[in-house]
């Protein structure tokens, strides 16, 4: 069989229970459904970050966020660096096996030059450098009124690093033409490809065309728009997949989805000067949300399929992270992950042939938090639930198998395995603070860095 092609969706802000396929019945989501149901859907699955920047740069580079030089969401201002010019991209890593490359939508990984896109391996691209924009007029407002360097309000839209006009176009049906476009350029050439597709949906500010907002009229309006973006997202990627099976090369392309961390629940979505917390976007019975490293922040939905290699209605529980796509995509296309320097895993034995992942703990950190998984247990140091709120608790630990909303605190209880994971949290995140110590040092220099948590 030839090599085959890759397609990686990635949302923003997609709450865990925002798919009707992860139990919602206010978001009717019937495309993405049916990638679930002919492929894999993983109830366990991880962002590496509960922010979009550091997110990203782990899926992309299949590192830890801090490991390819992105702790934070990045600033939108058109210097601002980001992802580091000698850590290799999963998109390098397959250009080095003779893939073809682009990307439509969302990038916040950098605007420096060394940063954008065309440095990190697209042969060409169309899209947005800043974390968000309005959907309409494609200018990115964040910041304005703040005062300081880079605060204004900057026009965001480019193709292969020229800025472009495009005023009046729905950024999420201008992201899916510009895949179907590729999509059809793409198999007329005899190399395979691979097409990262970043949807800014449902990230504020919260607009939608009309026809999406009548699917769901009977929703209140924080519902409804919430609904209707998503509902814009799956109308496009089942648009993008009808195009592969027109071009006949559905059976041999390997489609990933995945939201980039928990549901937002900033003030700001209202856009009506409102102050409550936005409450449209669900992480199902999760704790926590954007920001937070509850399993609410965190878990999001993840997506697999790829119907010449896994086989449908997989359901899987075992934990998986962004971070595994990477060595994953590389492994299937004859690639040797090991090369680069990942931190995470490649998959395809356990979603094509059923064997268990090696036993393994994930990490998260974000500014006072650490958080590790161990099998069914999870550790929280300094737990927020929102941005700038008190820690929850000091020490939190769950047993997710019984208790996925991490609501019970089993640390007075199980002292012995919370002391043991706290060790190991705080050991992982000692050496990540000595690793970025000598990244900002040296910021083109190769960091060492070990996995080591004894």
């Amino acid at each position: 069989m030839s090599k085959p092609n890759f397609i990686v969706f990635i949302t923003d802000d997609h709450g865990y229970g925002d798919l009707s396929c992860m139990g919602s019945t206010d978001v009717m989501t019937p495309n993405l459904d049916r990638l679930a149901d002919d492929g894999v859907r993983f109830t366990d699955f991880y962002s590496n970050s509960p922010v979009c920047s550091p997110s990203r740069a782990s899926l992309l580079t299949g590192r830890y966020p801090a490991r390819a030089g992105v702790r934070s969401i990045l600033a939108g201002h058109r210097t601002a660096s980001g992802l580091r010019s000698d850590v290799t991209s999963m998109v390098q890593g397959l250009k080095n096996e003779g893939y073809n490359t682009y990307m439509s939508g969302k990038w916040h990984l950098g605007l420096a030059d060394e940063s954008r896109p065309s440095a990190q391996g697209f042969d060409h691209w169309y899209g947005f450098l800043a974390g968000c924009i309005d959907y309409y007029s494609h200018i990115f407002y964040w910041g304005i009124n703040r005062g300081g360097p880079g605060q204004n309000p900057i026009h965001d839209l480019w193709e292969d690093d020229k800025e472009i006009w495009d005023n009046g176009k729905y950024m999420t049906q201008a992201i899916t033409d510009k895949a179907i476009d590729y999509v059809r350029d793409a198999t007329k050439n005899e190399e395979p490809f691979v097409l990262y597709v970043a949807y800014n949906a449902p990230h504020y500010p919260m607009h939608a065309p009309q026809k999406f907002m009548d699917r769901f009229a009977h929703l209140p309006w924080d519902k409804q728009v919430l609904a209707a973006m998503i509902s814009a997202v799956d109308d496009g990627v089942g648009d993008i997949v009808d195009e592969l099976e027109r071009q006949g090369v559905r059976e041999n392309t390997c489609i990933f989805f995945m939201g980039d961390n928990g549901p937002s629940r900033e003030s700001r979505n209202w856009l009506d000067g409102t102050l409550d917390p936005y409450y449209g976007s669900s992480a199902g019975k999760l704790k926590g949300h954007k920001f937070s490293l509850y399993d609410g922040g965190i878990r999001v939905p993840g997506l697999l399929n790829w119907p010449a290699k896994i086989p449908a209605k997989q359901v899987l529980d075992q934990p998986v992270a962004a971070m595994d796509i990477m060595p994953t995509m590389l492994k299937a296309a004859g690639g040797d992950p090991s090369q680069y320097g990942v931190d995470g895993i490649n998959i395809l034995p356990y979603v094509c042939k059923g064997e268990d992942l090696p036993q393994r703990d994930l990490y998260w950190e974000m500014n006072d938090q650490t958080a590790i998984r161990r099998g069914q247990h999870k550790l929280v140091l300094k737990g927020q639930l929102v941005e700038g709120a008190p820690a929850e608790d000091q020490v939190h630990l769950s047993d997710l198998s019984q208790d996925m909303g991490e609501k019970n605190n089993l640390a007075k209880d199980m002292t012995e395995l919370a002391d043991a994971l706290q060790k190991a949290a705080l050991h992982w995140r000692d050496g990540i603070e000595k690793n970025w110590q000598v990244m900002q040092q040296t910021p083109t220099a190769p960091v060492t860095y070990t996995a080591d948590t004894n």
